[in-house]
């Protein structure tokens, strides 16, 4: 298993690991009822978290923040000599998860999306695990939710017994709501995006040539042009021009940047639920 530690890419601090070592600290905390926040952070993430102090303080406070595609895996091999392997989507950790919580005989526990798609991920895991797997889930409630609202949802959550709960709202959504609800949650919270339409079957991922080939995003695009196009233009645009900077000033120093401080965690008023 790979493990460089956390490493600092557009001001946010990444962990330089592969699926092993991802596996094997989430796996951790769920058998130890911890609790554990995960991000699975893509280019769109990244760009986002530079860009929004708030979110980069949470981000840089949460236990684990996966390179979760290929540009950010070749942001860090590239900014720091590093030899990471792959990069950890979220989609793949899920499975990994799945399969392990299985074998446990472990619940878990899904929140987020819609009512439909939750019954799509509940039938489909059925069909996979049989009762080998209990799953709960929570739809979104698609809207912003008070300190009171979110604690009652947290202790809904808890009450399920789930040894992982796995947040789908689109990020940064999820992320911020990981960062208001994990520190209260009895298991680890794992913000994984697009994982819950993957398995819904409501879209197809791309090959795994095209994924190697760091291509994943126009697959994704080309399956939803209108939602997607003009994120995947103006983030992918913006990370690669950062990642340039960055790596042009660390040149002209001689040595690696410093890590990124870590500032005390954020608590949203209202956070997206």
């Amino acid at each position: 298993m790979i493990d460089y530690g956390k490493k600092d890419v557009l001001g946010v601090l990444i962990d330089a690991v592969d699926m092993g070592q991802a596996v094997e600290r989430v796996t951790t905390a769920a058998l130890l009822r911890q609790p554990y926040a995960v991000s699975a952070l893509a280019v769109h993430g990244v760009v986002e978290a530079s860009r929004d102090p708030a979110l980069k303080a949470a981000l840089n406070n949460f236990h684990c923040v996966l390179p979760d595609g290929q540009p950010v895996r070749w942001a860090l091999n590239r900014l720091y000599k590093l030899d990471v392997p792959d990069k950890v989507p979220g989609p793949s950790l899920v499975e990994e998860l799945l399969r392990w919580a299985a074998e446990e005989g472990y619940g878990v526990h899904f929140h987020g999306s819609t009512p439909a798609t939750l019954a799509l991920i509940r039938e489909e895991l059925a069909r996979r695990f049989g009762g080998s797997l209990a799953v709960t889930t929570t739809p979104s409630r698609f809207r912003r939710v008070g300190e009171e609202e979110l604690s009652e949802l947290v202790a809904s959550i808890n009450e399920t017994g789930a040894h992982l709960c796995f947040v789908g709202l689109g990020c940064p959504r999820q992320e911020r709501f990981v960062a208001a609800a994990a520190n209260s949650l009895k298991m680890p919270a794992i913000a994984v995006g697009a994982a819950f339409d993957y398995l819904a079957g409501n879209i197809d991922r791309a090959p795994r040539l095209l994924q190697r080939a760091g291509l994943e995003w126009l697959y994704r695009t080309l399956q939803e042009p209108r939602r997607l196009a003009r994120r995947y233009l103006v983030t992918n645009t913006a990370f690669v021009a950062g990642v340039a900077r960055q790596w042009s000033r660390q040149r002209l120093l001689r040595r690696p940047a410093h890590l990124a401080p870590s500032a005390p965690p954020v608590a949203a008023a209202l956070v997206d639920a």
